[in-house]
C-alpha cells in the first residue's frame, strides 16, 4: 500500500468521522433540546394545575396572569397571593404531576411573608418517603409575588439522560467506532512502517549481493578456461558446480530486485506486438535444455491463428520462463511439459500444464501471493523465494491480461493466460 493510498484513507476516514460526529452531536443536542422542552411544558402545566386545585381547595381567587414563573433550568416559582398549608400543597402537586405523568423527585418551599424568606419545606421522592429540607430554596426577588411557592427538580439533567438512553447507547458505539478507526491506523502506518523497512534492507542486501556474485562469475570464468582444469575431471566439474549455482542465485536475486522495483510501482512496460509462436520457438531451445536435465518432454501446441498480441517482450519472456520452471521444479517423476497456444474468440489462449505433484484446493487461492509456497511438512526438496507465480499474476495484472490457475493433487497442473489479439 503506497503512501497516496494511505493517505486518502485516512483524509476521508476523518472527514466520514468527523461528519458522523457533528451529526451525531446534533442529534444528541435536539434530543436533549426537546426532552428539555417536553419536562418543561409539563412542570409548567403541573404547576398551573397545582395553583388552580389549591385556589379550590381554600376558596380563593388566583392573580390574573403570569403567576407560574420558570427562574432557572429546573426551578419554578408560583405567586397565590394567598395562605395556604404545606399539606394542601403536597396533594395538589402529587395530583398535578399525576396527571402529567411526572415521575420525579421535587422540592418545595413556601414564601413565608413574616420572616420574608423561604421557609424549610419538604423533599418529596417519587420512590421514597418524604425528607425536610436541609436548607431552603431560593427566594425570588420580585415585588408582585406576595405569597408564593416553588418547586425544584434536583435530578432533572440525570432523568433527562435516563430518558435518551438510546441516542446514548449510539453515540457510545460510535465513538467505539472513531476509536477503532484511529487505533486501524495506527496500526496500518506501523506495518507499512516495518514493511519499509523490510523493503529496504532487501533491496539493499540484494544489491550488496550483486557485486561478490558478479566477481565469482567472472572468476569462474577463467577458472573454467583454464586449460590445466579443462584436463582435469574433477576440477572441470567442480568448476561447473560453481559455475551453476553462482547463476542460480544470481538469478534468485534478481527475482528480489525485481519484487522491490514492483513494490514500488516503478514497473514501465515497453509495450509493443509480440509473435508469441516466434517468441515461443525462440525460447524453446533453452527451455527444453531445463526439460531434458530431468529427462522431460517439451511439447510445443502452437495453433493459434494471428498469434499477435500488445505485450512488454521481456516481461512476456521472464512469464514463460517462470511457468516452466514450476513446471520442472514440480514434477515428481520425468517432466512431460505441454505449450499449447490457441483461439479463443478475439483473444488467444497460452496454457502451460505439466505433470506434477498438483495443488490442493486449498492452496490454489494463495499461490499467486508474495512468498506463498505450498507446506510441504519437512520435506523441502524444492528450492525457491515463491516469487515466480506473484511475478507472474503482477505482470498479467499489468497487462490487464486474465490469469488461471487449473490443478488436482498428483494429476499436474494448468495455467493459462488469456490476452486480447493485437489489431
Amino acid at each position: 500500500m503506497n503512501n497516496n493510498i494511505i493517505r486518502r484513507v485516512i483524509v476521508l476516514g476523518a472527514i466520514s468521522i468527523l461528519s458522523l460526529l457533528t451529526v451525531q452531536t446534533y442529534w444528541v443536542l435536539r434530543t436533549w433540546d426537546i426532552q428539555e422542552r417536553e419536562f418543561n411544558r409539563k412542570v409548567s402545566q403541573a404547576m398551573l394545575d397545582a395553583a388552580i386545585d389549591l385556589g379550590k381547595l381554600n376558596d380563593f381567587t388566583l392573580p390574573a396572569n403570569n403567576f407560574v414563573r420558570q427562574l432557572s433550568s429546573n426551578y419554578w416559582v408560583v405567586n397565590i397571593e394567598n395562605i395556604f398549608q404545606a399539606d394542601d400543597l403536597e396533594y395538589s402537586l402529587a395530583k398535578a404531576f399525576q396527571a402529567q405523568n411526572l415521575k420525579e423527585d421535587y422540592k418545595y418551599g413556601i414564601f413565608d411573608c413574616s420572616s420574608d424568606q423561604m421557609v424549610s419545606g419538604k423533599f418529596i421522592k417519587y420512590s421514597a418517603s418524604a425528607e425536610p429540607l436541609a436548607e431552603p430554596l431560593q427566594k425570588h426577588y420580585d415585588s408582585d409575588f406576595i405569597y408564593y411557592f416553588g418547586v425544584e427538580f434536583p435530578h432533572k439533567n440525570s432523568n433527562i439522560l435516563t430518558n435518551m438512553w438510546i441516542v446514548i447507547f449510539f453515540t457510545g458505539l460510535m465513538l467505539i467506532t472513531v476509536a477503532f478507526f484511529i487505533y486501524t491506523m495506527i496500526v496500518i502506518l506501523r506495518q507499512k512502517q516495518l514493511s519499509e523497512l523490510q523493503r529496504d534492507f532487501i533491496n539493499n542486501m540484494t544489491h550488496e549481493f550483486k557485486t561478490p556474485i558478479s566477481t565469482i562469475n567472472i572468476s569462474t570464468d577463467v577458472f573454467l578456461q583454464n586449460e590445466k582444469v579443462k584436463e582435469d575431471q574433477r576440477l572441470n566439474r567442480y568448476s561447473g558446480i560453481i559455475k551453476e549455482q553462482v547463476l542460480r542465485l544470481n538469478t534468485q536475486v534478481e527475482k528480489v530486485l525485481q519484487l522491490a522495483k514492483i513494490e514500488r510501482d516503478n514497473i514501465e512496460l515497453h509495450v509493443e506486438n509480440v509473435d508469441l509462436t516466434e517468441l515461443i520457438n525462440s525460447i524453446s531451445p533453452s527451455i527444453e535444455l531445463k526439460v531434458n536435465d530431468k529427462k522431460g518432454v517439451l511439447h510445443l501446441d502452437l495453433n493459434a491463428a494471428n498469434p499477435v498480441v500488445r505485450a512488454d517482450r521481456l516481461h512476456l519472456t521472464n512469464i514463460l520462463h517462470n511457468l516452466i520452471d514450476n513446471a520442472v521444479k514440480y514434477s515428481r517423476e520425468t517432466p512431460d511439459i505441454h505449450i499449447r497456444l490457441h483461439n479463443e474468440g478475439n483473444s488467444l489462449a497460452l496454457s502451460v500444464q505439466d505433470n506434477g505433484i498438483g495443488i490442493p484446493r486449498e492452496h490454489q487461492k494463495h499461490v499467486f501471493d508474495k512468498f506463498y509456497r505450498v507446506p510441504t511438512g519437512n520435506v523441502h526438496n524444492v528450492k525457491g523465494f515463491g516469487l515466480g507465480l506473484f511475478y507472474v499474476k503482477t505482470m498479467c495484472k499489468e497487462h490487464k491480461w486474465k490469469l488461471d490457475l487449473h490443478s488436482e493433487p498428483n494429476k499436474g497442473t494448468t495455467i493459462t493466460i488469456r490476452m486480447p489479439q493485437a489489431k
